[in-house]
């Protein structure tokens, strides 16, 4: 029995975990609700920055001030940037290019991503039942991967530097361990439906050739002969007749 359902069942279950992580991620910053204002990307003192709070946190949508430990979002603004000199409106702190690119990209790969697991999600229903159904999935996942790795490498590299150079002017800054850890997870179980996908679909074709090699075997590993039946059987009979003859005689 081949393993390929197994795998693509599992598979199933990686990408839907992945496409939840994803969308906790985005939630965050967007929905007032616990705990999805508890997700964020950086925490740092903005005391004294232009229009900002005393505490900051970035999101996907928004740089939001922290209220007993929760987001406290003026708005949603979709691909806002993580560029603290224009979203305090001063030159007394870091920005730039950089930082703007970074954030910005990210926010347009984390939608394709998503958009390709949620492809690899329903023809994943394929694999349950075909080699090439393994195959698409896993090209679909590979490319969610793809697009899901890039994100959660600009959003490492924009928010870690962000936090380096608020702690070099002496100001505490935090990474966000939920978002973080949503989107470094959701690569992994990309990762891993992509690789199953693919074993289901190869150990599948190796299942079906050796069946047809083997095909037409008894239970003890022999392979019946209608040849090796007809010929005995063209011997019993002339046998047979004999014995009939010598009993006649008698």
């Amino acid at each position: 029995m081949t393993p390929r359902p197994a795998l693509a069942f599992v598979s199933l279950i990686l990408i839907a975990g992945a496409i939840l992580l994803i969308l906790f991620t985005l939630l965050g910053g967007a929905v007032d609700k616990n705990p999805f204002n508890k997700f964020y990307f950086l925490e740092a003192d903005t005391n004294g920055l232009g229009t900002a709070a005393p505490l900051s946190r970035w999101t996907f949508w928004s740089s939001c001030s922290v209220m007993d430990g929760h987001n406290a979002c003026p708005g949603v603004k979709p691909a806002y940037p993580f560029d603290p000199r224009r979203n305090f409106g001063t030159d007394t702190i870091f920005g730039g290019t950089k930082y703007y690119l970074e954030s910005r990209f990210m926010f347009a790969f984390v939608f394709i991503g998503l958009f390709f697991a949620v492809c690899a999600l329903f023809l994943g229903l394929l694999a349950l039942v075909s080699r090439i159904g393994s195959f698409l999935s896993s090209a679909t996942c590979s490319v969610a991967l793809f697009f899901q790795t890039l994100t959660a490498a600009l959003m490492t590299a924009a928010y870690v530097q962000g936090r380096n150079a608020f702690r070099s002017t002496d100001r505490i800054a935090t990474l966000g361990r939920y978002n973080f850890g949503f989107m470094w997870a959701a690569v992994a179980c990309l990762f891993l439906a992509t690789l199953m996908f693919c074993v289901g679909g190869v150990t599948g074709k190796k299942d079906r050739t050796y069946t047809k090699r083997t095909g037409g075997r008894s239970f003890m590993g022999r392979k019946k002969s209608t040849r090796s039946n007809r010929d005995r059987g063209s011997f019993i009979d002339p046998e047979r007749q004999r014995r009939m003859e010598k009993e006649d005689d008698d």
